[in-house]
């Protein structure tokens, strides 16, 4: 996924000892005389996979979470070298360099241990999926927005592989890009905040003392409905935040695919994610707690496109299969029938939306394969 002087604590034990690493935004952007703040170019950190000497064979998870890794940031690539086309404000501009460096950075590695170990570098997406001539498709405010999405994807990646991984070499990748990924997080959500770009989660009164639950804390649809608690909200505000951002890109993949078929999904998951909107934010709303806005007044007039059928259709489809994980994490902390219905109900439509996707992926030849196990019921 914030005060101006924020101290983050990030541990990692080693196989040789417990490391504790201090992560301080300040070294990521410092104030002027003026009180304005400057951003700190973000250096990359140099993630050679040849540090070790490992002869350890890469597993199912490095497989997997590494394939992921190449496949999402070169897709990644291709949208933020043309976003930087079109980038007005410095702050931001300095924020999308940053990104695309990491980027840059994070497939250079994957590809060495890929190299290393003999497996065949993913295709994922080029310059041919990108038209970095073309038009401005979104504002500036936008691409900040965008961003939070995205390493919020990125940092979900890394977090599940870092405990699942065991080759030293991707062990301390994954560390790394979460490191990474956290410091540009920070930024992100300083400028947003500075610039006036999005309020804050809500603010709730701090307890007056410890209590326990009654019997209706349960209850959604009869007898008495309780406030919601902390938890609930804080996922409401992060499913509202996710969804606006995914419905302006959405609505803008809508605006310039050539496909016909591929527009009419689009459409559909416009509609379904302006109704999931409505339903969350209605719940904020009746407790009289604010919500993030939405975001598709940031997206202009044009209708030529810079991006391929496959690249957009593929990041739509990466983008709500992440929402079915954001429901699931909702769902952990939850504890009223009616909204337990409510994001089961998002959780299915959502999962309609991606398996229409793969279909179109597969039937266009675009999907490419993940690393599998041995067939040994065909394999004659």
């Amino acid at each position: 996924m914030a005060d101006t002087m924020i101290v983050g604590l990030f541990v990692f034990i080693s196989l040789k000892a417990l490391s504790v690493y201090i992560f301080d935004a300040r070294q990521y952007y410092q104030k002027n005389r003026q009180g304005e703040v400057i951003l700190q170019t973000i250096k990359p950190i140099k993630l050679g996979s040849n540090k070790t000497s490992s002869n350890e064979k890469l597993g199912s998870a490095e497989m997997g979470k590494l394939w992921a890794t190449y496949m999402g940031n070169s897709m990644s690539k291709c949208i933020l070298e043309y976003f930087l086309q079109h980038v007005e404000d410095n702050d931001i501009k300095t924020l999308l360099q940053n990104a695309l460096k990491l980027c840059e950075e994070f497939m250079k590695t994957t590809k060495e241990i890929f190299e290393k170990d003999g497996f065949p570098i993913p295709e994922g997406f080029g310059k041919d999926d990108v038209n970095l001539g073309a038009p401005r498709l979104f504002q500036d405010e936008y691409y900040v927005h965008y961003l939070k999405y995205t390493a919020k994807a990125g940092l979900s990646i890394y977090n599940v592989a870092i405990p699942l991984v065991f080759r030293k070499d991707v062990k301390e990748f994954f560390i790394q890009c979460m490191h990474s990924t956290i410091s540009l997080m920070e930024q992100v959500k300083e400028i947003l905040i500075i610039k006036g770009y999005i309020i804050k989660p809500p603010i709730i009164p701090i307890p007056e003392k410890v209590e326990f639950v009654h019997k209706d804390f349960l209850n959604g649809f009869i007898g008495h409905v309780r406030p919601l608690h902390a938890l609930e909200i804080a996922h409401f505000y992060d499913n509202i935040e996710n969804n606006v951002t995914s419905k302006a890109l959405i609505t803008a993949f809508a605006q310039i695919v050539k496909d016909e078929k591929i527009r009419e999904l689009f459409e559909k998951g416009r509609e379904g994610t302006a109704k999931n909107l409505d339903r969350y934010m209605k719940m904020l709303t009746n407790e009289s707690l604010p919500t993030p806005s939405y975001l598709d007044h940031l997206i202009t007039e044009s209708t030529f496109s810079p991006f391929s059928d496959k690249l957009m259709l593929f990041h739509k489809m990466d983008m709500f299969t992440m929402k079915i994980r954001a429901f699931g994490n909702s769902l952990a902390v939850n504890g009223r029938h009616d909204i337990g219905l409510l994001y089961t109900n998002s959780l299915m439509k959502v999962a309609v939306f991606v398996e229409s996707a793969a279909k179109i992926m597969i039937e266009k030849g675009w999907m490419e394969q993940p690393p599998r196990a041995i067939d040994r019921k065909n394999n004659n």
